[in-house]
């Protein structure tokens, strides 16, 4: 089921939280070899985690971490302005519409459905929160997936070529693509929401609404 937790309430929820930030080590150090922070306890975090993102989670039956993704507006620091501008031509996104979606990480043993479910929950979030757009940074493997999950983004620039690509893209997310993203999910659009109302408790209310 998909879980949607901020940073300051992980706490509450240890296991989920440690094996996702173990997952996170696995795919970005030991599998892409990303040149990322990882802590004694085996954890990869970075100076975003820091700043109370609200995180997408699909936690599996046995409570373990499938999959997740984590999210913070962009009126704020992100990775996208602060590391890859030069993507964008020197240029910014920054608006109370946008967030930034980064560290889409699927555990090793994550099953096929598992990234069209985050997809998902992105909607979700969208749709709660009054976003219109994502903003993200990929590499060339995440197109195979966007396209099968079918939420590709526009391209707002890439650099590099053939697997060493990196792209900054910007989602929306239609109902037509809500219903074709939760076939592949394999997650009805009924219970999608109601997981998103049970964490937060009924309506939602702005995020970060100090910085927009």
């Amino acid at each position: 089921m998909l879980r949607y937790i901020y940073a300051h309430d992980l706490h509450k929820h240890p296991a989920l939280a440690r094996s996702m930030f173990r997952d996170r080590t696995c795919q970005f150090r030991d599998r892409l070899g990303w040149p990322v922070q990882v802590n004694d306890a085996g954890e990869e975090r970075d100076a975003y985690d820091a700043l109370d993102p609200l995180y997408v989670i699909w936690q599996n039956d046995d409570g373990s971490h499938g999959g997740s993704m984590r999210f913070l507006p962009t009126t704020g620091p992100t990775m996208v302005n602060d590391v890859f501008s030069d993507i964008m031509g020197g240029g910014a996104v920054v608006s109370p519409l946008i967030w930034e979606c980064t560290r889409f990480c699927l555990s090793k043993d994550a099953k096929s459905n598992v990234a069209a479910a985050l997809m998902l929950g992105g909607g979700e979030v969208m749709t709660g929160f009054g976003i219109r757009h994502f903003v993200g940074v990929f590499d060339a493997r995440m197109r195979r997936i966007y396209r099968a999950i079918g939420s590709c983004p526009e391209i707002l620039g890439s650099r590099g070529e053939g697997r060493d690509e990196i792209s900054v893209g910007l989602w929306e997310f239609s109902e037509a693509a809500q219903s074709k993203v939760a076939v592949r999910a394999r997650v009805s659009p009924t219970m999608s929401r109601r997981w998103f109302d049970r964490d937060f408790g009924g309506p939602v209310r702005p995020m970060f609404a100090k910085t927009a």
